[in-house]
């Protein structure tokens, strides 16, 4: 028992200060990322569509849009999916993220992101802060990261927007199709843009 009990002090000791370690590391990839994100929309030589391919470079590596797309849809719904519905949900998703995503970056002026602090929270996950600031706003953001046993790297698994938790938007959106229509009307659904909507204020 005095063995168990040393070894869990050990571990507990030594293992805490690596994860914060991680924490570090994560909040400043997500700066990284950021940075690169708003330099590519003032880079005035760039077109729109150029902007926009970069913008995804930037980010496709750090976001996992797949276990959105799972964790959008509830385990409920998932596991009554077949599997080629599931592929093409996901994809679906995807796509409909994306797009989301880069046309509130077509409404960019000349706000500034601030990255503040990155913690741990429980499930072994860690959670970073930012603000998007402008003149007369600020708005807060929050990227939470899992850490992908598959690809062995941190990946923004939901972004949290004003207290607003995206997936979970997109699960009630969902959730209130679903018990109107079958799964093919929610793909037709998704097949079609403008049919479903991140939280107000994302950027």
């Amino acid at each position: 028992m005095r063995l168990l009990t040393l070894f869990s002090l050990f571990f507990f000791l030594f293992s805490t200060p690596l994860f914060a370690d991680e924490a570090t590391e994560v909040r400043a990839k997500t700066k990284s990322s950021i940075d690169k994100v708003i330099a590519t929309l003032k880079n005035k030589s760039l077109k729109k569509e150029q902007k926009k391919k970069q913008i995804l470079d930037i980010v496709n590596p750090i976001f996992d849009f797949s276990k959105m797309a799972k964790i959008s849809l509830g385990k409920q719904h998932w596991t009554s999916f077949s599997q080629a519905q599931r592929k093409e949900f996901v994809s679906l998703f995807v796509t409909r993220l994306q797009e989301s995503y880069l046309e509130k970056l077509d409404m960019y002026t000349d706000e500034e992101v601030l990255v503040d602090d990155a913690r741990t929270s429980k499930g072994n996950r860690i959670e970073v802060k930012t603000r998007l600031v402008s003149k007369d706003d600020s708005k807060d953001m929050e990227y939470k990261f899992y850490k992908s046993k598959k690809q062995n790297k941190w990946l923004v698994y939901d972004v949290v927007i004003m207290g607003v938790s995206v997936v979970q938007t997109y699960r009630s959106q969902f959730t209130g199709v679903l018990k109107k229509e079958s799964v093919d009307g929610l793909l037709k659904r998704l097949r079609q843009s403008g049919q479903f909507n991140v939280p107000a204020g994302v950027k």
